[in-house]
């Protein structure tokens, strides 16, 4: 496909900003903790689906306002429709969500959740499914589809949840729906960093354009790497990352980066 731009991309049911090379996803119903709507998953996924192929956007933040990450479903435009529907339109949905969390898997470029206060349902699915996950203390995350009787596993919760904190703490979260509080994730490997709630979202940002600054095709390996190598033998994973590897010393980058090192300074990476 042909390389897009979306730095004046204008979003409809969610903020939208870019600044350099890195855009912020912006949750901005702070009324009601920034709950999903049908429009809103369905414009988030195709909003990563043009970042895969976006040439000015290299990393993305993804947060919420008013102190809180996200809700999960909107109970009364979400939530109370899903009760009267027939099961065609009930799977249509759940693969749209499910959509939702692969498309960010597939997005070539470093995610970085800004997470404060409520983090639950399919709120905790969208931090599952970013690369990176700052919070604060007063962060409480939970998977809540076990208490409106839904099983644990919705949008990869049960493939993804288990290799961010373990089978045995995963499984204690989707049984239980239980809520995590922000140490608590920290130690438990779900939150990369705890920061304070004034600084999240700039430690967030802040990250984010670091990694822009990186090599944009290593990152993106390095990505589909660590994804598609779940499923994989030791020997297949080895494998894989040798073709990366290989793959990586072809770039540009990657004589910039030789150069500066014999110059003894820190190398400008452009992308390609």
């Amino acid at each position: 496909m042909q390389q897009i731009e979306l730095a004046g991309y204008e979003a409809r049911h969610f903020g939208y900003a870019a600044q350099g090379n890195v855009a912020t996803i912006t949750l901005n119903r702070p009324d009601r903790k920034n709950p999903l709507t049908f429009d809103a998953y369905a414009e988030l996924g195709a909003l990563f689906r043009k970042l895969a192929h976006a040439s000015d956007i290299k990393a993305v933040v993804f947060t919420g306002e008013g102190g809180n990450f996200c809700s999960g479903g909107d109970v009364h435009e979400i939530i109370g429709p899903l009760v009267a529907m027939d099961m065609p339109q009930l799977l249509r949905f759940t693969r749209m969500t499910g959509e939702l969390v692969k498309s960010m898997r597939e997005c070539p470029q470093p995610i970085v959740a800004a997470i404060d206060g409520v983090c639950t349902g399919a709120g905790a699915m969208i931090a599952c499914a970013s690369d990176l996950r700052f919070a604060t203390r007063r962060s409480k995350v939970a998977f809540l589809f076990v208490r409106v009787g839904l099983a644990g596993a919705d949008m990869g919760a049960c493939n993804i949840l288990p290799r961010i904190v373990g089978a045995g703490r995963a499984a204690e979260l989707l049984y239980t729906g239980r809520s995590m509080t922000g140490d608590e994730a920290e130690r438990w490997g779900f939150f990369n960093r705890i920061a304070a709630p004034e600084v999240v979202i700039g430690e967030s940002t802040a990250l984010a354009h670091d990694l822009a600054r990186g090599p944009t095709f290593a990152h993106a390996m390095t990505k589909k790497c660590i994804h598609a190598e779940w499923s994989m033998q030791i020997d297949d994973a080895i494998e894989a990352e040798a073709q990366a590897q290989a793959l990586c010393m072809q770039t540009k980058d990657y004589g910039r980066a030789y150069r500066a090192f014999l110059d003894k300074r820190k190398p400008e990476f452009e992308g390609d």
